[in-house]
């Protein structure tokens, strides 16, 4: 990690880059805005506020996305509170222990660090479920909720955007992992459970389940009925998306390959990919109530 440090005081400067260095940190020192705005490559920014006739703020407006450490002599608005608002994390007041200092640099390299990973996941998660489409007003959802489906996807996009949409936290609560109980006693009340596979659980597990998330609110996906006190609703699908890790019946095979390739594949190659006739194609879009538009 590269630390850039700005201070009009050489001797302070050297020293902490001395200490820093020592540390692991590379570093490189500047003694004006203007030079460290135009060349300097640092992750973290350590920034005194004074800096006679010297305009900080722009620098803290260009690098906001690092981490900032304004170094100040005093606390008021000018040192510490507008830079704050500006973007910078975080002061330290001089004299500092290097301790103190290194403790800062690290706590906001690791909070970066967990912002990107977040970013990261929701983006992935986005990508997995973007083509799951979810036809109920999520806003007229109301928790604790159970959810019987066909397709547990389907209740995954649901329950991520019923968290969005009340910009809460969800807890994903798989229970078929071994942690789950540990998971439930460990839940804090301020969030939103997601709570999937209650089908797999016997008579016993749903009890304990059930009076450990008394008082909590959740969201339950099934895909069995299961009788609990809450309230439970059924959101099915007839166009599941194909899952590796899930079997499906031959109906809903069909079903699918004909829903999402029919446009793709003139009827003749797309009932020889099936392993059917044209007629035995054109019978099984009658079933299943699927017509092509022209």
């Amino acid at each position: 990690m590269k630390i850039t440090i700005i201070e009009n005081e050489l001797y302070l400067a050297q020293s902490i880059s001395s200490k820093l260095s020592l540390a692991g940190y590379e570093t490189e020192v500047y003694s004006s805005i203007k030079e460290a705005m135009a060349t300097s490559t640092g992750d973290a920014y350590l920034l005194s506020t004074n800096l006679p006739g010297q305009n900080f703020n722009s620098l803290i407006t260009k690098y906001k996305e690092k981490i900032i450490i304004l170094m100040v002599s005093y606390i008021n608005n000018d040192t510490v509170a507008a830079p704050l608002k500006l973007g910078a994390n975080d002061y330290i007041v001089k004299p500092f222990m290097i301790e103190e200092l290194k403790r800062k640099i690290e706590h906001y390299k690791e909070y970066q660090n967990l912002k990107k990973y977040k970013n990261l996941y929701k983006e992935y998660n986005e990508y997995l479920l973007q083509d799951i489409k979810t036809e109920d007003d999520i806003d007229k959802i109301s928790t604790p909720l159970v959810v019987l489906t066909n397709y547990i996807k389907l209740i995954d996009k649901l329950a991520f955007e019923y968290a969005k949409l009340k910009d809460r936290v969800l807890i994903f609560v798989p229970l078929s992992s071994k942690d789950w109980k540990s998971k439930l006693e460990n839940a804090n009340k301020k969030h939103i459970l997601y709570i999937s596979d209650l089908q797999t659980l016997k008579k016993a597990e749903r009890e304990y389940l059930l009076n450990q998330i008394e008082g909590l609110e959740f969201i339950i996906s099934t895909t069995s009925e299961v009788e609990t006190p809450y309230k439970t609703i059924e959101i099915n699908t007839d166009n599941k998306l194909y899952d590796q890790n899930e079997i499906l019946t031959i109906d809903d095979y069909v079903k699918f390959i004909v829903n999402n390739f029919q446009y793709q594949y003139p009827d003749t190659e797309l009932s020889k990919k099936l392993g059917i006739s044209r007629k035995s194609l054109w019978e099984k879009r009658k079933k299943y109530g699927i017509f092509k538009k022209k």
